[in-house]
Order: C-alpha cells, then sequence, then structure tokens
C-alpha cells in the first residue's frame, strides 16, 4: 500500500481558487489510480476526481466539472486537484486516495486501498 500526504488546504473566498497536493510515498505510485473524494459536515464521503495509472484518463463529478482539474506527476509521486471557481458548497475536507479500480467514470469508496488523513477547505462568501 501507498501512504498519502495531503496538502494545500485551507480558507478562501467564494470564487477563488485552491490547488491540493497528494504526496505518495512507495515504489507503487505510478501503478494506482488515484482519486479525490471529499466529506462535509453531516454527509457521506462524495467522489469528486479520478485520475488513471498509465495514460491518466480523467473523470469528475459533475458538481466539479468544468472547475476543478486532476493531474498527477509519477516522478514526484504526487497528485494535484487545482480547485477554480470555488462555491461555498465546495467546503468540506477533501481526502485523497488510491484505488486499483477505476471504470474511466469514477473510483469507488469501497475499491479504495489507501485513504490520505485529509485536508481542510473552506469557502468564505
Amino acid at each position: 500500500q501507498v501512504q498519502l500526504v495531503e496538502s494545500g488546504g485551507g480558507l478562501v473566498q467564494a470564487g477563488g481558487s485552491l490547488r491540493l497536493s497528494c504526496a505518495a510515498s512507495g515504489r507503487t505510485f505510478s501503478f494506482k489510480h488515484m482519486g479525490w473524494f471529499r466529506q462535509a459536515p453531516g454527509k457521506e464521503r462524495e467522489f469528486v476526481a479520478a485520475i488513471s495509472s498509465g495514460r491518466g484518463s480523467t473523470a469528475y463529478a459533475d458538481s466539479v466539472k468544468g472547475r476543478f482539474t486532476i493531474s498527477r506527476d509519477n516522478a514526484k509521486n504526487t497528485v494535484y486537484l487545482q480547485m477554480n471557481s470555488l462555491l461555498l458548497e465546495d467546503t468540506a475536507v477533501y481526502f485523497c486516495a488510491a484505488s486499483p479500480v477505476f471504470d474511466g467514470r469514477r473510483i469507488y469508496k469501497q475499491t479504495v486501498t489507501s485513504w490520505g488523513q485529509g485536508t481542510q477547505v473552506t469557502v468564505s462568501s
């Protein structure tokens, strides 16, 4: 398994931008499909974005499509989430995840083998 550590969260005004980073340990990072999930207070953890191993195909939840961009740098064992045009409803704890399963549309929580500790993103009005 890989160990994942997120960074880059914080407080931002609505309409602003943040970039989250997730640093992974281990030599198998490039073989893992990577994703971002988020969990708002009182809500279940939900899928946000995913990027495949190999070709780097991406997928997004409808709620973030066109605003968020996921990318990865295998040489640095890091995956990123660029978040633009942030909305109040984007406020959540964001988690990095690794999974052996990606169907091209999403990563399912049940297939995640490694989670990061989470980083708080707060969008203010």
